[in-house]
């Protein structure tokens, strides 16, 4: 058995993977550790704390893995700049200066950083994503399929697994990508390409589809195979650094909104169309898969797979009857794939250890004593700790009267969703929770929805099952007649992205939510990531406590230790005004 070690750098969400004797023991974003949203920096701190959780230090380890080809990627730009040259140069320039910096250096970084002698080895960025969703998924066979804005080169691939082996069968290469063309949309309508993709997607739902013909007309066309094909002529990122050119503005007679801007009803339409034609072309694309490969499993990552608007079209509009999607199905989650890849070539695990290798709580945790010391160092002496059944009743109350929870409990979560251990917990029966979380926690958008937790055994009550896992926050699903108790997280086309609460997942958010349910007759709360605008989830006490006195959180609550801002007149709280974007 080896101790093997995963990373992911230098484009977004960088991150790192531990796996000994064959487990995962950790696995951490960057981000959450260095603050810094989106961190696509060497991840060593992330790093540092997976061999801190695992009490090893780098010498102890046997093998690192990279989860793509640098030199591969790096060919892809160099052909890109000289079939465009001698335009193209600027974004050319900007690449050039960090590829010879760092990212083709990885190892040589790697090494100096750290000190470490051992073996070094690389993953193709796809097989990273196939790797991490196929071994978790928990099927024998499956056909897979990973889609993005683009690897080294491929931006679609597709194939099948069978008893831990993966038989790639096709790819689609640079530049006609899926994940581009949405990407080109969220540039267009103001947000940041790489971390904005999921606002455009909350923003569809307020607008009608009226420029999807346009978009199929001039933009985007595909084939009865899924092939996507791009007019290029409107998209700028081959040769210039934007995502879009004139053509596409004058297309859609308007320039591309600003991120300070208004939103307007002309963008909510935009949004709603190409979300169409994201599903549309997912569907032709996995009607064919199904088609070729007969399997009725599928098991689908990368980027794109975090569309969970699109996700709930899967079953219903493909021939495949289940569905496996990786909670970290971006780049993150490609740590873990790389090392899980090489863990698989070494026989370290197997298929049947798939129930262990789906975990979502990787992530570092602190004791009560580490706790107690930053409430201390806070200046916070009006605290309560509490036996675990007070505590959830005492919760519950708070929830049920309106108040916002900070909820920090275990080991944080890998992945961009909220899982229950870094989570903000509201009352979803309040009407008016949604512009009260946006307003004055969150600090965003007010489109922007929330999504409910709600135990399993009364998930059918509210929501619409349409036979996805919705215990991870990955697809959305109607709500029934019931949902209109739980107002503030049901969207405005009467959709949820809800999280169905199974017994042994995440027991101590079931235990709060058991004693809501009692008190309210209400089984659902709001859950939303620990965090506020522009800040990555909380990970540590001291990130928890600066949210909590940084935002409009009303409770804090870290393992057995109770917080009411009400009682913190001793600390000095920090007012936020929220100007929207």
């Amino acid at each position: 058995m080896s101790k093997i070690l995963g990373i992911s750098a230098y484009f977004h969400d960088s991150s790192a993977c531990l796996i000994v004797d064959g487990k995962i023991v950790a696995a951490i974003q960057e981000e959450r550790l260095s603050r810094k949203k989106h961190d696509a920096s060497f991840p060593q701190k992330s790093i540092e704390k997976c061999l801190e959780m695992a009490s090893l230090s780098v010498s102890d380890l046997d093998e690192v893995i990279f989860f793509e080809k640098p030199f591969t990627k790096f060919d892809r730009i160099l052909d890109t700049f000289l079939t465009k040259a001698p335009r193209g140069f600027l974004p050319f320039r900007k690449a050039i200066l960090g590829w010879f910096k760092e990212k083709m250096w990885v190892e040589d970084v790697f090494r100096k950083c750290l000190g470490y002698k051992g073996t070094f080895s690389y993953c193709q960025h796809h097989v990273s994503h196939a790797t991490l969703a196929c071994l978790t998924s928990g099927f024998e066979k499956a056909a897979y399929v990973v889609i993005d804005g683009v690897g080294e080169r491929a931006c679609t691939s597709y194939g099948t697994f069978e008893h831990g082996k993966l038989s790639p069968a096709a790819e689609q290469h640079f530049p006609h990508s899926l994940g581009l063309l949405y990407s080109a949309f969220t540039y267009y309508c103001g947000f940041k390409v790489n971390s904005g993709e999921y606002k455009l997607m909350g923003l569809a739902p307020y607008g009608k589809p009226v420029y999807k013909q346009l978009i199929l007309d001039h933009l985007v066309s595909f084939s009865d195979q899924g092939v996507v094909t791009l007019n290029l002529r409107y998209f700028g990122f081959l040769d210039d650094l934007r995502m879009i050119n004139r053509r596409f503005e004058q297309l859609f007679g308007r320039k591309a909104r600003k991120e300070s801007e208004p939103l307007h009803d002309f963008h909510k339409d935009v949004a709603a169309s190409i979300q169409a034609v994201l599903e549309d072309g997912l569907v032709i694309l996995l009607n064919y898969i199904q088609q070729q490969t007969g399997a009725t499993n599928l098991v689908y990552g990368g980027g794109v797979a975090l569309n969970c608007v699109a996700n709930a079209q899967l079953i219903a509009r493909t021939g495949f009857e289940n569905v496996f999607i990786h909670s970290a199905s971006g780049d993150s989650g490609c740590a873990m794939g790389a090392a899980l890849w090489l863990a698989m070539q070494g026989q370290d695990i197997s298929t049947e250890d798939s129930s262990q290798l789906n975990q979502e709580f990787t992530g570092p945790s602190y004791t009560s004593e580490t706790i107690k010391e930053a409430l201390r160092q806070k200046g916070i002496t009006a605290f309560h700790e509490l036996e675990w059944k007070t505590l959830t009743q005492t919760v519950a109350q708070e929830l049920a009267e309106n108040n916002v929870v900070g909820w920090f409990q275990g080991n944080m979560e890998f992945g961009p969703r909220a899982l229950g251990n870094r989570s903000i917990l509201a009352n979803a029966r309040h009407p008016e929770m949604k512009s009260v979380l946006n307003q004055k926690i969150k600090k965003r958008e007010g489109f922007r929805p929330f999504a409910p937790v709600v135990l399993a055994e009364y998930f059918s009550d509210y929501f619409e099952d349409q036979g996805n896992d919705y215990s991870r926050m990955l697809y959305v699903t109607k709500g029934t007649a019931k949902a209109s108790e739980i107002p503030a997280c049901i969207h405005n086309n009467g959709t949820a992205r809800v999280q169905r609460l199974e017994p042994g997942f995440n027991d101590q958010l079931r235990s709060l939510l058991i004693d809501y349910h009692q008190l309210t007759g209400i089984p659902v709360l709001i859950n939303t990531s620990f965090n506020e605008r522009g800040e990555p989830m909380v990970c540590s006490p001291q990130d928890a406590l600066q949210c909590f006195f940084n935002t409009g959180i009303d409770v804090l609550v870290m393992g057995n230790f109770l917080v009411r801002k009400s009682e913190t007149t001793n600390v000095a709280h920090q007012t936020i005004v929220y100007e929207p974007d």
